[in-house]
C-alpha cells in the first residue's frame, strides 16, 4: 500500500487570517440572526405550505421556532374544480381560490424542509427605522 500524500501545510500567517475570517463571519451571521428575533417571518418549506410566525430561535441544524403561526396549504384539487366550475358558471376567465389556513402555535420548521424565509416588513416599519441602520445603503461610507 501507498502511503497517502502529506497535505500541504498553510503557514501560521495564513491560518490565523482565515480563522479571523471565519470568526467575522460568525459573529456577523450571529448579529443578523439576533437581529431578526421577533420579527415576522413568512417561511416557504418543499411540500409547499406556507408559515407566518414570530421568529423565536434557530439551532445549528438550521431548525427554526416561531410562536403565533398560521399554516397555509394550497387548496385541494376538489376546491380548485369546484372554484373552476362557479367561475364558468358565472362567466369569469379567472379562477380564484384561497389558500387553506389554520393557527398553530409554537412550533418548530425542520431547516432541511425551509425553501425560502423571507421578514415581513410593512411600510410603517421601514419607515420609522433610523435611515444609520440602512447597512445595504451606508456599508463603509460612515
Amino acid at each position: 500500500m501507498a502511503e497517502p500524500e502529506p497535505l500541504p501545510e498553510m503557514s501560521t500567517e495564513k491560518a490565523a487570517e482565515k480563522t479571523a475570517e471565519e470568526t467575522a463571519d460568525k459573529t456577523e451571521a450571529v448579529a443578523f440572526l439576533k437581529s431578526l428575533l421577533n420579527k415576522n417571518l413568512r417561511i416557504s418549506t418543499t411540500d409547499g405550505r406556507l408559515f407566518i410566525g414570530t421568529f423565536k430561535c434557530t439551532d445549528t441544524h438550521s431548525n427554526v421556532v416561531l410562536s403565533l403561526t398560521y399554516e397555509y396549504r394550497q387548496p385541494s384539487q376538489q376546491k380548485l374544480a369546484e372554484a373552476a366550475a362557479s367561475s364558468t358558471a358565472l362567466g369569469k376567465g379567472t379562477v380564484t381560490a384561497d389558500m387553506t389556513s389554520r393557527y398553530l402555535g409554537l412550533i418548530v420548521v425542520p431547516g432541511h424542509h425551509i425553501v425560502k424565509m423571507e421578514v415581513e416588513e410593512f411600510p410603517s416599519q421601514v419607515k420609522n427605522r433610523s435611515i444609520l441602520e440602512r447597512k445595504d445603503i451606508y456599508v463603509g461610507r460612515l
